[in-house]
């Protein structure tokens, strides 16, 4: 390693005032109870855990992350191997829950190579296998025997599964399923722990029994040699290669030459091949088929806020250390020093609305899995009714399944809206951090370069938003004959309809019912107004794509604005007893300012709606929006402190809680391998490294 740096320059401090100084005067100048606020928001209960698995991820030589970012790619798969195995064997040394293995799997740094095998795999073969299956397959997964992925995205097809090549061709003459890749678009692709880790994997391919296709369905196959781990015969298998990010996962590819598989491993819980008559049945109800998709999307919209959070951590403590030029008012009054970045209302009105959208997003992400899980347990409950007659997609479902349908197009919009917020968002946090932020020391970029897919996996953001359209559509139509469930988006269709013709009368910058209920006109009136484009003009569905994209956001920024204001605007009382009135009273501007500024983004179709005039837009900007910025602005470095992000978590030299950020970013600097090496720089000399230092 490179001698450390010498004694004149470790005696140089950077100059005043000082990072630490400048965070503690924050934190004293604001009246959020952080603490308290951190409870709220993950409870007190899970900050424990998050610290105890913490403790036990930070003492593993392994999870050392000073090297990670000078690696390349096959040093950090191989690293990542190595740590995914640690994480098994702590799992099994502390008995963890699968709550605390996930808590230790996410402190624990980039993505491993096991992380499809613990999650779609898992999931898959939980909900969609039987009780046999479960036998045959699942107990050996969990223990990490069978090691799996889920294998449904191809070369050629993604978001589209319904269009999926790979085919499994029911044999009644040996009962088996072949499974064949008849183009090389049939290639399964970007499969997570697919290139060079699993040995199973579960294969969605499309089901011909007796020369019919009865669409895609899920498959068990045997890939690798269970002790060679060699690929099977007729199956090619490897590692896709290297990516924009998430360069820690083995993402693979799969194809297969007419690869037989025994009867029970197609995935029978909702769909079964009758052995000796090759008749097809449904079993129970069909929609729950979907789960595995519904569950990913409302993990990832629980995720978004704090994927998001990380970066506004990091930007707000920094804008707060960093300190640029001098405001032209002050100069001119006399007053000398560089003004802190986080005073400059340009700074503030990139990062603060992206402070509030992180709360937003968490706490439509813990509604979203509540509504997750209730559906789940009340479908299971329906599976006694018997199976029912659906289309192919699970955007057409059935009318007994009217729970799922609201909660996957739910999912599908808040997936879109908030993965694409956290992925704009972190962008936005890189740029307002200046220079340093293109530092891979600013914690910043590698977390967004590992966030990014989000944007385009488990359904491609624009993609996913025709789901949404498709049930408001269906929706809007019940509403008019009378037919519509009685759920959130029915009343406020209903509501919309019966009031239409009176106008709406929002007070949108003093009512925060009302900026509620600006969200929800606004998105019944683009849901009339595709209807009417749709079954009136007869307009085709390719021209509609830009509506339809529109109205699921709008659909989903009203849902992310109601989940916020029952939060902690409805029951303000109980929420001011668990954080004190200054603190609740900082959430509700949280709130107003995730509201105003998505409102003020968007006024031009709130205007058209008629949910709100221009003179309310026009007051939005100038006064409503400024004024929330100059009262989220003291509290902000206590409000990102209350996500309670470890420096070991953050690995950010810009964003540690001490503010400590030149003295980081410096040691970081020297200490990096390249400092290890002395270069021959001569061209007409044939030597490129004159000396290497030994690592310690």
């Amino acid at each position: 390693m490179a001698p450390p740096p010498p004694a004149w320059v470790q005696k140089l401090v950077p100059s005043s005032p000082r990072g630490p100084d400048l965070l503690s005067a924050e934190r004293n100048g604001s009246q959020v109870n952080s603490e308290r606020l951190a409870e709220l928001l993950h409870t007190k209960e899970q900050l424990e855990l998050n610290q105890r698995i913490e403790k036990i991820i930070s003492a593993e030589p392994i999870f050392d992350k000073n090297e990670l970012l000078s690696m390349g790619r096959v040093d950090r798969i191989e690293r990542s191997l190595a740590r995914g195995k640690t994480l098994k064997r702590l799992n099994a040394k502390h008995n963890w829950s699968k709550e605390e293995y996930k808590v230790a799997a996410n402190i624990s740094g980039e993505p491993n190579v096991y992380g499809l095998h613990d999650s779609m795999w898992l999931v898959t073969l939980r909900e969609q296998g039987t009780p046999e299956q479960h036998k045959l397959f699942l107990e050996k997964a969990e223990r990490a025997e069978y090691v799996g992925c889920y294998a449904q995205t191809e070369l050629g097809h993604g978001s589209n599964v319904r269009g999926l090549e790979t085919t499994a061709t029911w044999d009644p003459k040996d009962k088996t399923f072949v499974i064949h890749s008849p183009h090389l678009t049939a290639s399964k692709w970007w499969i997570g722990s697919l290139g060079k880790v699993a040995n199973h994997a579960i294969v969605m391919a499309q089901l011909f029994v007796n020369g019919k296709n009865h669409g895609p369905h899920p498959f068990v196959v045997h890939i690798r040699d269970l002790k060679t781990h060699e690929p099977l015969e007729n199956i090619y298998v490897g590692d896709i290669g290297p990516k924009f990010g998430y360069n820690s996962m083995d993402n693979g590819f799969l194809l297969f030459n007419h690869v037989k598989i025994p009867h029970v491993n197609m995935l029978a819980r909702f769909n079964y091949v009758d052995p000796e008559t090759s008749e097809y049945r449904r079993v129970g109800s069909p929609s729950l088929i979907y789960g595995t998709l519904t569950w990913v999307r409302s993990n990832i919209v629980l995720d978004s806020g704090s994927s998001l959070a990380r970066g506004v951590a990091i930007a707000t403590r920094y804008a707060a250390v960093r300190r640029q030029f001098q405001d032209r008012d002050a100069e001119e009054a006399g007053v000398g020093g560089e003004t802190p970045v986080l005073n400059y209302k340009m700074v503030q009105a990139r990062l603060l609305p992206l402070l509030a959208a992180s709360y937003a997003l968490h706490f439509t992400g813990r509604g979203m899995m509540e509504l997750y899980n209730a559906n789940q347990e009340q479908m299971k409950k329906n599976l006694a009714n018997g199976p029912t007659k659906r289309s192919a997609g699970p955007e057409e479902l059935n009318p007994g399944a009217d729970l799922l349908a609201d909660l996957h197009s739910t999912s599908c919009g808040l997936k879109a809206l908030g993965s694409t917020i956290a992925v704009d968002g972190l962008e936005m946090c890189r740029r307002a951090c200046g220079g340093h932020g293109y530092s891979s020391y600013s914690g910043i970029g590698s977390w967004y370069s590992d966030y990014l897919p989000t944007a385009t996996w488990e359904g491609d953001n624009y993609m996913l938003t025709q789901q949404v359209a498709r049930y408001m559509l269906k929706t809007a139509r019940a509403v008019i004959n009378g037919t519509a469930p009685d759920n959130e988006t029915s009343r406020i269709l209903k509501h919309y309809l019966a009031r239409k013709d009176t106008g709406a009368a929002f007070d949108v910058l003093n009512n925060d019912g009302d900026l509620v209920s600006a969200f929800a006109w606004r998105t019944a009136y683009l849901t009339f107004e595709a209807l009417r484009l749709r079954d009136k003009e007869k307009q085709s569905w390719n021209s509609l794509l830009v509506h339809f994209w529109r109205l699921s956001t709008a659909h989903s920024q009203y849902l992310v604005v109601r989940n916020f204001h029952d939060a902690v605007v409805k029951d303000r009382a109980a929420v001011a007893a668990k954080v004190g009135e200054p603190t609740a009273q900082a959430l509700v501007d949280l709130y107003r300012l995730f509201a105003l500024t998505t409102l003020e983004a968007h006024g031009a179709e709130f205007f058209t709606a008629g949910a709100v005039t221009t003179t309310q837009i026009s007051l939005t900007r100038t006064k409503g929006i400024s004024a929330l910025l100059d009262a989220v602005r003291p509290n902000a470095v206590s409000l990102v402190d209350a996500w309670s992000f470890s420096d070991y978590l953050l690995n950010s030299a810009l964003g540690r809680k001490d503010g400590a950020v030149y003295e980081d970013l410096f040691a970081r600097a020297w200490s990096n391998p390249v400092n290890n090496l002395t270069f021959d720089p001569y061209p007409t000399s044939p030597t490129l490294i004159k000396r290497r230092e030994a690592k310690l």
